[in-house]
C-alpha cells in the first residue's frame, strides 16, 4: 500500500533546508569532556546529515542554507560538493556570523552528550528572499528541521520554503530536531512547531519532542494515537514517533500502526542514529517499499552510524546497508 505519492518527473529526489554546522567528536572516548584533549572535525547538523545520507544512498540531493564566510564555511561547502550535493542555494554570509560548533562527549557508548556553541551562527541568518522557489519545485521531497524555526530570519525562510513546496506539490518531511538551547520558551517553540507541522506530509520525532509540541493541548497520557490523529487532520500521511530503546512506531492516516525489526550494533556513541534512520527510512519510502521494510532499512543504517566515530562520514551506501543486514541475518553482528 502506498501511503505517500512522490512526484515522479523531478530533477532532484531530495532537498533539505536548515542547519549546517561542525561536529567536533571526541577522540579520547570513555571519559568526560574535561579530560578530552583532541577532537575530529566533521560536517554536522541534522538536515545536513540526512542529506548526506540520502546522497550516499544514491539520491539526487540539494541543500538550502547559509554558511559563514570563513574557513569553516568553506569546509562545509567543499564537503557537500564532494558528496554530490547541489549547493547552488547554499548562501555565504558576509556579516561576520560564525559556524555553529557541536562538541561531543563520549563517556560510554550509552552516556553521550553534546556541548553546542550557537551564538551568532550563520545558518539562522538565511533570508526568505534567498530561498530558490525553482529548486523546491524541481524536488520530490523537501525536508525541514525544527532548529531552523528557532529564530528570524531563518524562521521566515523555512515558512517560505513550505509555501513553495505546497504550491508545487513537493512532499514535505518534518524532522522535529528539537534543541531547547536554541529557543527562548516552551510556548514559542510549540507555536512555531505546530504552524510548520500543519503543512507537512511526513513527521518524525521522539515522544518527548511531540510532548513539547503539545504544550497547549490536552494529552495527559502522552498517547501516540492522539498525537498522530491531530496531524492526520491536517496534511500528514505518516507520523513516526520514536520511543528510544523501545523502538519507533509509524502511524498512518488509515489508522494503522507499524513496527519493524531493529538491528544489533557495536555501539560507539548514540548521536547520529536519528539522522541515519531518517535517511534510510525516507529512501525506502521513495523506492515504494512498505513502511515496515523502510523502517528496518532506517534501523540498519542507524546501527552502522552508531558503530562509528562520526555521523556524516559514516552515512552508509546502499551496498553497505544491504551487507550489514545480511551479516545480521547470519548472526555475525554481536551487540555491545
Amino acid at each position: 500500500m502506498t501511503y505517500v505519492s512522490f512526484p515522479t518527473t523531478r530533477k532532484k529526489d531530495f532537498t533539505a533546508i536548515g542547519r549546517l554546522c561542525i561536529d567536533l567528536n571526541a577522540n579520547e572516548i570513555n571519559r568526560p569532556m574535561e579530560e578530552t584533549m583532541t577532537f575530529t572535525k566533521y560536517v554536522g547538523g541534522s538536515p545536513a546529515n540526512i542529506t548526506i545520507g540520502m546522497s550516499r544512498l544514491g539520491m539526487e540531493t540539494a541543500f538550502i542554507g547559509k554558511i559563514a564566510g570563513d574557513q569553516m564555511g568553506r569546509f562545509i561547502q567543499s564537503y557537500l560538493e564532494k558528496n554530490g550535493i547541489d549547493i547552488s542555494n547554499v548562501v555565504t554570509d558576509h556579516t561576520g556570523a560564525v559556524t555553529g560548533l557541536a562538541f561531543t562527549e563520549i563517556k560510554s557508548p550509552t552516556d553521550c552528550s553534546i556541548l553546542m556553541y550557537r551564538d551568532n551562527v550563520a545558518d539562522l541568518l538565511l533570508q526568505a528572499s534567498e530561498v530558490q522557489e525553482q529548486l523546491i519545485a524541481d524536488s520530490k521531497v523537501l525536508l525541514i528541521s525544527g532548529t531552523a524555526l528557532a529564530q528570524s530570519p531563518s524562521r521566515e525562510a523555512v515558512i517560505q520554503a513550505l509555501t513553495y513546496a505546497k504550491k508545487h506539490g513537493t512532499i514535505i518531511v518534518f524532522d522535529l530536531d528539537y534543541r531547547p538551547y536554541t529557543w527562548t520558551s516552551d510556548e514559542e517553540t510549540a507555536v512555531y512547531y505546530n504552524l510548520a507541522a500543519e503543512k507537512c506530509d511526513i513527521i518524525l520525532g521522539t515522544r518527548e519532542e511531540f510532548d513539547m509540541m503539545e504544550t497547549f493541548e490536552h494529552n495527559p497520557e502522552h498517547s501516540d494515537q492522539v498525537t498522530a490523529q491531530k496531524w492526520f487532520d491536517f496534511s500528514a500521511n505518516i507520523v513516526v514517533i520514536k520511543h528510544g530503546k523501545e523502538g519507533s512506531i509509524a502511524y498512518t492516516r488509515e489508522g494503522l500502526s507499524h513496527r519493524a525489526n531493529s538491528y544489533p550494533a557495536q555501539v560507539v556513541k548514540t548521536f547520529g542514529a536519528g539522522d541515519s534512520y531518517a535517511a534510510g527510512f525516507l529512501y525506502g519510502l521513495m523506492q515504494g517499499w512498505t513502511i515496515e521494510r523502510s523502517m528496518s532499512y532506517g534501523s540498519a543504517a542507524a546501527s552502522i552510524v552508531i558503530s562509528s566515530h562520526s555521523c556524516s562520514d559514516a552515512m552508509p551506501t546502499v551496498e553497505q546497508v544491504n551487507e550489514y543486514i545480511e551479516r545480521c541475518d547470519r548472526g555475525e553482528i554481536i551487540p555491545s
